[in-house]
């Protein structure tokens, strides 16, 4: 998603799930509940303008992960209080431990790389954005 427009926390997770729900088929509703719920135990906006919202389902059978890029930053209660402009919502399977945490941290990893971060918010396209994100998944990238 190369420009949500969204006003809130809450309206951000909403239409995330709203879209997760259309790659998954699980509810939209089920999903913003678990990432609400997720929220409640300690925001999942890690810092310098970053979240990576997630939860675990048991009706999916492979991790699913979805990017947005705000039009305007949002406040997500985040740990250096900053406002929020990029997404990383991530759905896994209930008994996805291991795939769970690896996915998560590869995220971590990726956003953490500031030229990255620069290029996403630098683009409002989105396969321009898949591609930087894949490409910059793989182990041997540059």
């Amino acid at each position: 998603m190369a420009s949500l427009k969204v006003a809130s926390k809450k309206q951000a997770l909403q239409e995330m799930a709203r879209h997760a729900s259309e790659l998954t088929g699980l509810d939209a509703r089920v999903i913003q509940e678990k990432l609400l719920e997720r929220e409640r135990l300690g925001t999942t906006g890690v810092g310098n303008g970053i979240a990576i919202p997630h939860g675990k389902f048991e009706e999916l059978k492979s991790v699913v992960g979805l990017f947005a890029r705000l039009d305007q930053p949002i406040d997500f209660e985040s740990v250096d209080d900053q406002k929020v402009d990029l997404i990383f919502l991530l759905l896994a399977p209930e008994p996805a431990g291991a795939d769970h945490l690896k996915a998560l941290a590869r995220v971590s990893r990726q956003l953490r790389n500031q030229a990255i971060c620069e290029k996403l918010r630098g683009s409002d396209n989105a396969d321009a954005i898949y591609a930087l994100l894949t490409k910059a998944a793989e182990p041997h990238a540059a």
